[in-house]
């Protein structure tokens, strides 16, 4: 009966175990809502709790305890009472990031749950491979990609030379593994007169004992109100450390920004093979390259940036492949 009045059956049933959150909560949330209303979207019927209608669970993030609808525990359960029940395990953290020593751990038991593994960079696959991820059990890498309804490059500002060229970072984070030592060069360079022909935009937070220079300062924001100021900006700067795959340089590349990066910055430093400039013990010599190649730079972001889009199609991919596999097998999970 409840498909009667014009209502489509819905071509399967996701659960995911992280409860969706309005404002900033991290890229986990980002990647909740924007794949949640994406597969609704596709036809598939999305929840946030286990029970006998769902075929595949999309998990993430294991440490955050406090905001998960359910656990890795209850989804072995279900497995073992229904065996066409697949799982997904997105893994997105390590214990480098914040030099913790519990966050691996986790991962891996929360690992014993899934049929296949999603990392959100190389990097960071191989990071777990080294210390416990077996790379002979079904995995692939699908990366992180923002809004694109909100995060684009039309409209943005192109430098011109003779103009000063615009650098913006944005953090939540006031940690200094953030880049903030990056961040203070740059600034102490265009204040001495070093760098030249530059501007750095900071948004958001950093830490109380640093005293800007130059640099211009904005408080926190989100969603559309960020986008416009990224799109103000010419090129995205980041040298947070040891990133399994950071959103901020995401935002800053999908509004048209090239980025210069830290070589320490774990996944980041994926895109910034592509579309940036590496810059560590010399800012002023990676910035002179920077606006050297930035013509070239800004082609490739604008010809082919990351973005939600290209990740939700990865995912919904991957959804409908196991799914398919798994009612295939048929009850006993034999072909």
């Amino acid at each position: 009966m409840k498909w009667l009045f014009g209502k489509r059956r819905p071509i399967a049933t996701v659960a995911f175990n992280m409860i969706p959150r309005r404002g900033p909560y991290g890229g986990g949330n980002q990647w909740l809502n924007q794949l949640s209303s994406y597969l609704q979207r596709c036809g598939y019927a999305v929840q946030f709790h286990l029970d006998q209608h769902v075929d595949c669970v999309a998990g993430t993030h294991a440490g955050l305890s406090g905001g998960l609808a359910f656990r890795y525990e209850d989804i072995l359960r279900a497995k073992a009472k229904n065996p066409h029940l697949v799982c997904i395990q997105r893994i997105n953290d390590n214990d480098a990031r914040k030099a913790t020593n519990g966050m691996d751990r986790l991962l891996a038991e929360a690992n014993r749950a899934a049929d296949h593994t999603v990392f959100v960079s190389e990097w960071l696959r191989e990071y777990h491979v080294s210390r416990w991820f077996n790379p002979a059990k079904p995995h692939s890498v699908i990366p992180n990609g923002a809004d694109p309804a909100i995060f684009h490059p039309i409209g943005a500002a192109a430098w011109r030379r003779g103009a000063p060229l615009r650098l913006v970072t944005h953090h939540w984070s006031d940690n200094m593994s953030k880049g903030f030592d990056l961040y203070q060069d740059i600034d102490e360079a265009i204040a001495s007169g070093a760098l030249r022909e530059a501007e750095l935009w900071v948004i958001g937070r950093w830490p109380v004992k640093i005293a800007w220079r130059k640099a211009r300062t904005f408080p926190p924001c989100v969603g559309r109100k960020l986008a416009g100021l990224l799109r103000q900006c010419h090129g995205y700067v980041t040298g947070s450390r040891y990133e399994p795959g950071a959103m901020h340089p995401v935002e800053g590349l999908q509004c048209g920004l090239p980025l210069l990066y830290h070589p320490e910055t774990g996944g980041t430093v994926e895109l910034g093979h592509r579309f940036g400039i590496e810059v560590s013990h010399d800012p002023v010599m990676a910035f002179t390259r920077f606006q050297e190649s930035y013509g070239e730079l800004r082609q490739r972001v604008l010809a082919d940036p990351p973005s939600g889009d290209a990740m939700c199609l990865g995912y919904r991919k991957l959804i409908q492949h196991l799914i398919a596999e798994a009612r295939r097998r048929g009850p006993a999970g034999e072909d």
